[in-house]
């Protein structure tokens, strides 16, 4: 029992590392970025219900959280179809972010 609890805390923290490592080093696209930080997201989401189901507290605040996750990636889809479509392309480096 007690590897189990060690793998379902240490699991969530490799998950958040290797999503930081590639929102670190996959930084051309705009789609890649988006992902790594949903993976991040639902690392987190992983540690928070183990370590509330642990201590027997409510799964609200869990839900909260995945619902805020899931607005943030249908808020990331958009502003990448508007950057594909006033763009062409998801390259950080084809467009200026001082431009309108």
């Amino acid at each position: 029992m007690t590897n189990l609890g060690f793998f379902s805390t240490i699991s969530p923290l490799v998950m958040f590392f290797c999503g930081l490592w590639s929102f670190i080093s996959y930084h051309k696209h705009l789609l890649n970025s988006l992902l790594s930080l949903e993976f991040m997201m639902l690392s987190i989401f992983w540690l928070l219900v183990v370590h509330s189901s642990n201590i027997g507290s409510e799964v609200y605040f869990g839900l909260f959280f995945l619902t805020l996750a899931v607005c943030e990636g249908a808020l990331g889809l958009a502003l990448l179809v508007l950057i594909v479509r006033s763009h062409g392309n998801d390259y950080f480096k084809s467009f200026n972010m001082l431009e309108c």
